[in-house]
């Protein structure tokens, strides 16, 4: 029986995402849920984003299960419903290098 390495066969994103987790990064999109803190519009709950705008969703109340959708826009600290203050900051996007995926 001929037995192929999983990374062998990846190709693209999927490729990328095995390389990472390799490496230790388990979330290079920045799509994990981030626990939000207390905050002001002083210190908010820092939002990673390489855009210059991202759309966020908070959950208000610990035991709930509506999501409150809003759109972040770089520098500008924006404040839920809830009372809770977020704010965009600058994360570079993942770039992968070629020479760092084997053939």
């Amino acid at each position: 029986m001929i037995r192929l390495d999983p990374i062998e066969l990846a190709t693209g994103m999927y490729k990328t995402a095995i390389l990472d987790r390799l490496t230790g990064e388990d979330d290079p999109y920045s799509v994990k849920t981030l626990s939000r803190i207390e905050s002001t519009k002083e210190k908010p709950n820092m939002i990673p984003s390489a855009f210059e705008s991202r759309m966020v969703g908070c959950v208000c109340e610990e035991d709930s299960n509506t999501i409150v959708w809003m759109w972040l826009q770089k520098g500008e600290p924006k404040r839920c419903q809830c009372g809770h203050w977020f704010e965009l900051y600058y994360q570079p996007m993942l770039e992968v290098e070629k020479s760092s995926i084997p053939v």
